[in-house]
């Protein structure tokens, strides 16, 4: 074996530095920064299980990525041109032809295998855990998506209107705007629709976006087990303030959340007594002074 001249050291040390920059990258990466490559994650469990099948492909193409490379530089290496040789014509290798198309065939029927496995638990929805919302119980018909185990659901209608979401809570007349809140440890399920144009709901930690469609309800839910605030924005473009639309979901603990509704429920039914005293004030000025005009004209009318 003759030995390795500069040019080919050079040419070692260049490929084995690629790779290594790319593996190592790749790893770190995914050690510092789970989620750069991949869909965020941590916040609920569909979210958990759409970033699981991002990072598989992830893996896999990085095995084939540096497997691929590493033959094209060891190629290019072993058989790079020298003076006084003269290419060899070949017409080819049957059985390594073969080999990489059933590997390539194998690696595809798995991920698509993977794939369908995790899609129900994906799309349906989980049971709430045992300390999350008691009296929690879907409200609006599904009829793309399955109840939760046990039943024991809290349903939101998520509304999308230039530029803002509101959210419609469920057994009482209680709504909310920009933020969602939510007890933790409870599967929440959400009927997405719009009022006005196409917006689309998306909380990247919660799991995946879905359209908000005038006229049609998509269905997706999440369940948090940890308190905090999660927070998204409107991903389709639908006007001048599409930037602004943001939205947020906060989770609090089961006690604070009934607090909050409880909280919420006496604040509207305060704001539409008031607002309905205003009109009836309204009206009774506006009347009386329809009166007085009227019994003004009276002596106008006797002379």
């Amino acid at each position: 074996m003759s030995p390795l001249t500069p040019a080919r050291r050079l040419l070692r040390l260049a490929g084995l530095a690629a790779l290594g920059a790319v593996a190592g990258s790749l790893l770190a990466s995914g050690v510092a920064s789970a989620d750069l490559l991949t869909p965020e994650s941590g916040g609920s469990p569909n979210a958990d299980r759409i970033d699981t099948l991002y990072k598989l492909i992830l893996y896999i193409a990085i095995v084939v990525f540096i497997g691929v490379e590493g033959a094209l530089i060891w190629s290019l290496v072993r058989f790079r041109a020298r003076k006084g040789r003269v290419a060899a014509q070949i017409h080819g290798n049957t059985r390594l032809e073969i080999g990489w198309t059933v590997g390539a065939a194998v690696l595809l029927v798995f991920i698509t295998a993977v794939t369908f496995v995790q899609l129900g638990k994906i799309k349906n929805p989980e049971a709430s855990d045992p300390g999350g919302l008691a009296g929690a119980r879907p409200v609006y018909a599904s009829t793309d998506q399955p109840p939760p185990p046990g039943g024991r659901a809290l349903n939101i209608r998520v509304n999308g209107q230039q530029y803002i979401w509101r959210y419609q809570y469920p057994g009482a007349d209680v709504f909310a705007y920009e933020e969602m809140v939510v007890p933790e440890d409870t599967t929440v399920t959400l009927d997405i629709t719009a009022d006005d144009v196409a917006h689309s709901w998306w909380i990247p930690e919660l799991g995946g976006k879905f359209d908000a469609l005038p006229g049609y309800v998509n269905k997706t839910w999440f369940k948090a087990s940890e308190p905090g605030l999660y927070e998204g924005q409107c991903a389709e473009l639908c006007g001048r303030n599409h930037a602004n639309m943001l939205a947020r979901v906060r989770v609090v603990p089961v006690a604070r959340y009934q607090t909050w509704f409880d909280r919420q429920q006496a604040d509207i039914a305060a704001a539409r007594k008031a607002g309905a005293e205003g009109r009836r004030a309204l009206e009774q000025e506006g009347g009386a002074s329809s009166t007085e005009g009227g019994t003004s004209s009276a002596p106008g009318s006797d002379q």
